[in-house]
């Protein structure tokens, strides 16, 4: 299939089925048919707010689609990518009982236990073969919820992207759960140029073994399609003969992936009746809802949501991944649609796509508004339109109406742990958080905004506004940093551009636009797109408003904490009741704190370490994972070295150092193109120049090996 426009809105719709699945089926997910029926009869739309709990949600089916697939962008964009690849992907971004995965213990969670035995040395496949850990363990959910990326970025290709879920499903599971997968992903593929459902089943049956339960599942519910015309009565005889009582452990995936096939025949190709369907029938919500919605989407493309309920409008593209790269977390649809299409793009050799000059923010997808949003919707609407844009073809559409200087004028996007995430409480509280929300900023002081707004030629009167960013200072309270003012004026076109320059280093949570009416003012605005520039130049510390630990001591407020939760903890221990600002520990291995985000490329990171004990430790550059970085570091054996962690700890130079515990070392790590250099104290120095497979952006970190270090500032320019 051509990668064109169509293609590209197909992903994007893909997109928004899948992490509208998930939303839609997560306050239920393991409730049965009945239970469902008696509290909250067919699931017609989204039921959170009857449940007491939020609708954008951290969960394992988003964060795994759109964090493995990484692994073709880390390894070089090879459709022959191996599963031991994909494997080490795993051991990149996820971080032990954090992040993506059901940490339900070795044995009873497939994910944990493959997790478990790739942390052990056990490669894939065999890391989630039968062979390994069992049929019943291996066989369960997980591969199939992961899976959608690897179709998507094989449009029109069912064979391909069967051989890609195969070896992605393989890290964690076999067996049923791979057929599982594959089927999964043959159809999404073949979606994106073929709407006849029966064709995109058969083929994809067609693909795996005809003996297999899956296959044979599939030709039942395909029977039973055919004589009962009523999906209830279906329904009813999947339960008798593929129940959960009939596939035991947490989650097997014959019985979703029947209610997935169920939904798709019984859906007639329209995503409201689908995910009804496929809802109110039970089991694993959120997972079949999402697999399926994503079929639906690349199938109907964005049409898929349109008539009846609005199933955009509350989503507004929002999607979190939180991951040991803290600065993907905050993400949106449009965003992980792009790196998809891009991922394609190189695999068939072509450009990749950066809309509006790699614009943060660019709205280029019809309908996107890419998490933007105002608290005051009565006077304020937001649009994606097709015009307003120099560089592309869309815009956001800021409509105001009778504004005054008392009304609420802003608009924003979350950039960081989302304010109204701290206000939640009990049933909400304990949802959101099931799965930890690991975060950083995507914008940090130093860096400059740049963003582009026309006025509406119809407006009466010039519009006054500034660009704003908000931050977590004193006790965690939101300040707010504005622009100079400008002054827009009909039909004109301004770029404003903004270098921020924040006090305590407070973390960044929102980037916004504010409107400045003198009087009543109506109008509209089309902000074009805005993008974030520059690498840093900020120190990281304790803020001045935080005061050291005391013990005894009671706060009418507590202390700001958002300053520490701006790092992802990566580490065994890393506390706030010492003096020192970063006091890291790790009892055994590597262990590291780590900000920034991958849009940093060249820069220094510097430091004065103090070490307790270790076996070593320092500063890293260009972080992308847990796996892949530069360090510089101190050895108790007595070395100063650079290194690079590429799937395992390689020393790039090494040299003799005269290093001892409980000393302090001003480190410096600066990294520009592939030219890698360390120095301590100003005096010793060490350099490489990195040919070979060289890290070209990322954040930064502290890094210890069994013990503890220590410092009070981290410095980036």
């Amino acid at each position: 299939m051509d990668l064109n426009k169509t293609y590209q809105e197909k992903v994007y719709s893909g997109v928004l089925g899948k992490v509208i699945g998930v939303y839609l089926g997560r306050p239920f997910e393991q409730w049965s048919h009945q239970l469902i029926m008696e509290k909250l009869g067919p699931i017609q739309y989204y039921v959170s707010k009857k449940l007491n709990k939020p609708l954008i949600v951290t969960d394992d089916d988003i964060t795994g689609t759109f964090t493995f697939l990484r692994a073709l962008k880390d390894y070089g964009y090879n459709y022959d990518i191996s599963s031991e690849k994909i494997g080490q992907t795993w051991l990149n971004y996820i971080i032990e009982k954090e992040t993506i995965l059901w940490w339900g213990g070795v044995g009873n969670s497939t994910e944990h236990t493959a997790f478990q035995n790739l942390k052990n040395g056990i490669s894939a496949p065999q890391s989630g073969s039968i062979e390994t850990n069992g049929s019943l363990i291996a066989e369960q959910i997980g591969a199939q919820i992961f899976i959608d990326g690897w179709a998507m970025v094989c449009p029109g290709d069912p064979e391909k992207a069967s051989n890609l879920a195969a070896r992605a499903a393989k890290v964690s599971h076999d067996g049923e759960a791979v057929y599982g997968a594959q089927v999964i992903a043959s159809i999404e593929a073949l979606a994106f140029v073929e709407s006849d459902i029966d064709k995109l089943i058969n083929t994809a049956k067609g693909l795996i073994p005809n003996n297999s339960n899956i296959y044979k599942l599939i030709n039942d519910v395909q029977d039973w399609h055919y004589k009962d015309r009523d999906w209830l009565i279906t329904r009813e005889k999947i339960e008798a003969k593929y129940g959960y009582d009939k596939y035991p452990g947490e989650c097997h995936i014959v019985p979703n992936h029947a209610l997935i096939i169920l939904g798709l025949l019984y859906g007639d190709g329209d995503f409201q009746k689908s995910m009804m369907i496929v809802n109110t029938s039970g089991w694993d919500t959120d997972c079949n809802a999402a697999n399926l919605g994503c079929i639906i989407g690349i199938r109907n493309g964005l049409k898929a949501f349109e008539g009846g309920q609005k199933w955009r409008e509350p989503v507004n593209d929002i999607m979190y991944c939180p991951t040991a790269n803290g600065g993907e977390t905050i993400t949106d649809a449009v965003r992980e649609s792009y790196k998809i299409i891009n991922i394609a793009k190189k695999l068939q050799g072509q450009n990749e796509l950066k809309p509006k000059n790699s614009a943060r923010y660019h709205f280029e997808m019809p309908g996107s508004v890419q998490g933007w949003l105002t608290k005051n919707k009565d006077q304020i609407k937001l649009t994606n339109v097709n015009e307003y844009s120099d560089l592309g073809e869309r815009s956001l559409e800021i409509e105001f109406n009778n504004l005054t200087n008392k009304s609420d004028n802003e608009i924003f996007v979350s950039t960081f742990f989302p304010d109204e995430l701290r206000e939640l409480k009990g049933e909400a509280k304990k949802t959101f958080f099931y799965y930890n929300f690991l975060c950083c900023p995507i914008v940090y002081s130093g860096q400059v905004i740049e963003a582009f707004i026309s006025g509406d030629p119809n407006n009466k009167v010039p519009v006054k506004l500034k660009l704003f960013v908000k931050t977590y200072g004193e006790n965690d309270k939101l300040e707010t940093y504005f622009s100079d003012l400008k002054v827009l004026n009909s039909n004109e076109k301004m770029k404003l551009e903004w270098k921020l320059m924040i006090k305590n280093c407070d973390p960044i949570v929102q980037i916004g636009i504010k409107i400045f009416p003198e009087d009543y003012i109506s109008g509209k605005l089309y902000l074009d797109y805005l993008k974030i520039k520059g690498n840093p130049k900020t120190v990281f510390r304790r803020p001045d408003h935080v005061p050291i630990f005391e013990r005894g001591k009671v706060y009418d407020i507590s202390p700001a904490e958002m300053w520490r939760n701006s790092w992802v903890k990566a580490t065994d221990h890393w506390e706030n009741r010492f003096k020192q600002s970063f006091r890291i520990t790790n009892n055994k291995k590597r262990g590291m704190i780590i900000t920034g985000t991958s849009e940093w490329k060249d820069y220094t990171v510097s430091s004065k370490l103090n070490f307790f004990l270790a076996e070593s430790g320092g500063i890293a550059a260009r972080v992308q994972g847990l796996e892949r970085y530069y360090g510089l570091e101190l050895t108790r054996f007595k070395k100063l070295r650079l290194i690079k962690m590429l799937d395992g700890l390689k020393i790039l130079k090494e040299v003799d150092f005269d290093f001892e515990f409980n000393k302090n070392f001003l480190f410096s790590l600066s990294v520009k193109n592939n030219i890698i250099s360390g120095k301590v104290n100003e005096k010793f120095k060490i350099d490489y120049t990195d040919m070979s497979d060289p890290l070209d952006c990322g954040g930064i970190g502290l890094v210890v090996e069994s013990g503890t270090l220590f410092t009070n500032e981290i410095i980036v320019n």
